[in-house]
């Protein structure tokens, strides 16, 4: 299946289930599969603003801020996603997102 398929597909899920936390998350991530930075930025934006313990969030906003060359809003989103991801004890998550914020800093 396509990403624009996908992105069709999630919409209409959507609009069944508008503040569905993680069909937002999955519009935005075909987003940008298909290069479409602003809608995708548009979304995790506001999705970090309505559910900021959605710790996923975090790494993929972070690495969208990089590649339009912001990056000292990717390094804010790093580390406000590595305290949210720590106080849910979800290590995996605040490892990988250090591990961005890493080489961020090392380039």
């Amino acid at each position: 299946m396509t990403s624009i398929k996908r992105i069709e597909r999630i919409k209409a899920l959507l609009i069944a289930e508008p503040k569905d936390t993680f069909l937002q998350y999955a519009l935005a991530i075909e987003y940008i599969a298909e290069n479409d930075d602003e809608r995708a930025k548009e979304i995790l934006e506001n999705l970090l603003e309505s559910n900021p313990e959605y710790v996923a969030t975090y790494y993929h906003l972070g690495k969208l801020y990089e590649r339009l060359g912001i990056n000292e809003t990717a390094l804010a989103v790093y580390e406000r996603g590595i305290e949210i991801s720590t106080e849910q004890k979800n290590f995996k998550n605040a490892a990988e997102i250090r591990n961005a914020m890493d080489e961020l800093l090392d380039n």
